[in-house]
């Protein structure tokens, strides 16, 4: 069975400096700014409490106006992880969340009950960190460095991976599924303190995928096989689609 889901705390972190998209969480969408998309999204799930992180006071602002819940952390960590995890020990001291979710705040697209597949892997007790991806069908995905590959085995669990590995390479070789990985994570809280304690691994650094360092300390991360992709809004182009997507015109 899933955790028990009072104790799930979905963290939602959002920043103002993406590279290629500056402001992206009030990129407007509908009329709303992208991050109260994400966070209806995640409330929908209903799979826990439900808080965006920020470091940005119009960020805070635009959460708190739409009815939801933000927290200020501080502007100088180095990923999603750190910020997700100031969020948590500044809420809930006391450790009454032994699940936390990072959702990325780029989704606004996302199907609700994502959220909850995502968590299905903890109901075994041996899962640090678990995290969801699709099968590829579009042929350049499979050598687009942009698409991360989980190279993973099958578990006896229907639509279940134990996670092996993570790349931007085609992986692994010869016949059979590749999968998308979607860059969604349930921590058990003590993997969380854990992992965000550890240096970036050697790994981790030539891939830039910060998940490899989990792997490569010997934490186990297993994956929730699902059917579609969400859209992740990273460049002028989507941030079109996703305003198509939900009903707005593209500029």
């Amino acid at each position: 069975m899933q955790p028990d889901l009072s104790q799930v705390l979905i963290v939602i972190p959002a920043r103002m400096q993406a590279s290629r998209l500056p402001g992206k969480p009030m990129a407007d969408i509908a009329g709303q700014p992208m991050i109260a998309h994400v966070l209806k999204r995640a409330e929908e799930a209903r799979a826990g409490r439900v808080v965006v992180a920020t470091d940005a006071e119009e960020i805070f602002q635009a959460v708190v106006r739409t009815g939801g819940e933000a927290v200020m952390t501080r502007p100088d960590h180095a990923s999603g992880s750190d910020r997700v995890f100031e969020a948590v020990t500044a809420l809930d001291p006391d450790g009454r969340f032994q699940v936390i979710v990072n959702l990325q705040g780029d989704l606004p697209t996302l199907e609700p009950r994502l959220i909850r597949a995502c968590l299905d892997p903890l109901e075994d007790e041996a899962v640090d960190i678990a995290t969801l991806a699709a099968q590829i069908v579009e042929n350049e995905e499979k050598t687009n460095p942009n698409v991360v590959k989980a190279v993973a085995t099958p578990l006896a669990q229907a639509h279940r991976l134990r996670a092996l590995y993570f790349t931007r390479a085609t992986a692994p070789h010869g016949e059979g599924p590749l999968y998308h990985h979607i860059g969604i994570y349930a921590y058990r809280r003590s993997a969380l303190a854990r992992f965000i304690g550890l240096p970036p691994s050697p790994l981790e650094k030539r891939e830039k995928l910060e998940q490899l360092r989990a792997l490569e300390n010997g934490m186990r991360i297993d994956v929730t096989v699902v059917d579609t992709v969400p859209l992740g809004v990273d460049t002028p182009a989507d941030l079109e689609r996703a305003r198509a997507a939900l009903g707005l015109p593209a500029s």
